[in-house]
């Protein structure tokens, strides 16, 4: 009954975990081998005959008939031969059958826990490097189970893969049984198991999605530059055609957007804004902040920032919802993005670095953050929207506008270059101002008629 069941253990393992037939013949007989050396102390003079399509296994003593016997196990007696068979003669060699139950209970239990073990050890490696080589692939499987940190997910072959919390979109949800899609983001060995992570944050898994849903990105028409994302928000997707007759942004959107509309879909409403790529790095700001329309741009290469001027009415559409517009487009050309309004000839401002001794320097860098770098910049802001869009506490909003209205409520100087006025050339304009003769007591008194 124990030899049975060792059979049908490693049956099992070959049907279950799809060994080939090579790999599994050698840990059969490794095994083997294994158990004779610390039964007998030596295997060398055993043969083992596998036959793994039946399921049937022999294992042979050979040993030499002699008349002493010195060593029980490489040599037998001519009497002890004869009882195997009649035929034997001294110096012949005798091959002698060993039944699986003279190993006893015990072994027969050792060695169907080291076969399991070495079928599972096995398991492993090539689990491991089956996803090694898919990293950067999407994979699509059913959620096992939930938890509050991470998700299983079991492939078609039964295989568990973890998507963390952190590699989901915010607003995903699964349950149990759900179909999730997503990119094997890496894969490692942790006491000595394979763990495969996956990821639906990854840059990866919107350009894997752009290859299926795009025929043109697939054969290799259209090539993706640069992806730039805030997971379940905003991206922004640099994509270039090495064919004058494909508009690659018209490819990617498709008809009536039907190819990006699956995009989005699959990443929860994710606005994404395709821009064709071009070496041109003014012509590439001015696509990257779209919808804004810019009047100019100042590239610093020494500083690597960059400055854009806009009317006051494009700044908002070039910060963006929270300045996840402006922060995309700088990662998407690599360079730092300063916003400036363009202030009208008739329109009286002050830069917010002429403060510095009114607000303290962090609170100007956050305002400045968000395209305020001047007073009625921050003053034609909500005090509730410049909490939120700065991060700014209440009781600092409410000063920084009590300092910049205080600026504002008796100055009537007029403004003539475009540019905005710093505070210091308004207060010298004042002190320049010509002074009115004042009246004195001679001249306010009418002149006495002489009598």
């Amino acid at each position: 009954m124990e030899g049975l069941n060792l059979v049908a253990t490693f049956a099992e393992f070959k049907e279950l975990k799809n060994i080939d037939r090579p790999t599994m013949m050698s840990v059969l007989e490794d095994v083997f081998r294994n158990l004779l050396s610390r039964i007998y102390g030596n295997a060398d003079n055993y043969d083992i005959i596998i036959n793994i399509d039946k399921g049937d296994f022999e294992i042979w003593h050979n040993r030499k008939v002699v008349e002493v016997v010195k060593d029980p196990q490489r040599q037998i007696s001519l009497e002890d031969a004869k009882k195997i068979d009649e035929s034997y003669e001294l110096d012949e060699d005798v091959a002698e059958e060993v039944k699986l139950e003279s190993f006893g209970r015990r072994g027969i239990l050792a060695l169907r826990q080291n076969l399991a073990g070495r079928i599972m050890d096995i398991e492993k490696a090539n689990l491991f490097s089956k996803y090694k080589e898919r990293v950067g692939e999407i994979i699509v499987g059913e959620v096992y189970q939930a938890w509050k940190k991470e998700v299983l997910v079991l492939d078609d072959e039964g295989n568990e893969l973890i998507l963390q919390k952190t590699e989901q979109i915010p607003s995903d949800f699964f349950r149990k049984g759900d179909t999730v899609r997503a990119v094997v983001s890496k894969v490692e060995m942790k006491n000595n198991s394979p763990v495969i992570m996956l990821s639906r944050t990854a840059n990866t898994f919107l350009e894997r999605l752009f290859e299926q849903e795009v025929p043109e990105i697939f054969d290799g028409l259209i090539t993706i530059k640069r992806i730039v994302r805030q997971p379940g928000e905003r991206a922004k997707v640099a994509v270039e055609s090495y064919d004058d007759r494909i508009d690659p942004v018209g490819a990617c959107v498709g008809v009536k957007g039907s190819r990006i509309h699956g995009i989005v879909r699959e990443l929860r409403n994710e606005n994404i804004d395709i821009i064709n790529w071009t070496s041109n790095m003014q012509l590439l700001v001015q696509r990257a902040l779209s919808p804004a329309k810019i009047s100019s741009v100042k590239i610093h290469e020494d500083t690597h920032r960059i400055g854009v001027f806009l009317k006051p009415a494009e700044v908002s559409a070039a910060i963006g919802k929270n300045g996840l517009n402006i922060k995309l487009a700088g990662l998407l050309v690599g360079y730092e993005i300063d916003v400036y309004r363009e202030v009208d000839d008739d329109e009286e401002d002050v830069r917010l670095d002429e403060f510095t001794d009114e607000i303290e320097g962090w609170v100007i860098d956050a305002l400045k953050s968000i395209g305020c770098d001047t007073a009625k910049s921050v003053l034609a802001i909500s005090p509730a929207e410049l909490m939120k869009r700065a991060d700014i506490e209440e009781e600092t909003v409410n000063d920084v506008l009590r300092v910049l209205r205080a600026e504002f409520e008796d100055d009537a100087v007029a403004v003539t270059e475009r540019k905005p006025t710093s505070k210091k050339q308004k207060t010298k304009e004042k002190t320049q101002q010509p002074q009115q003769p004042q009246p004195t007591e001679e001249t306010a008194a009418p002149a006495q008629e002489e009598e």
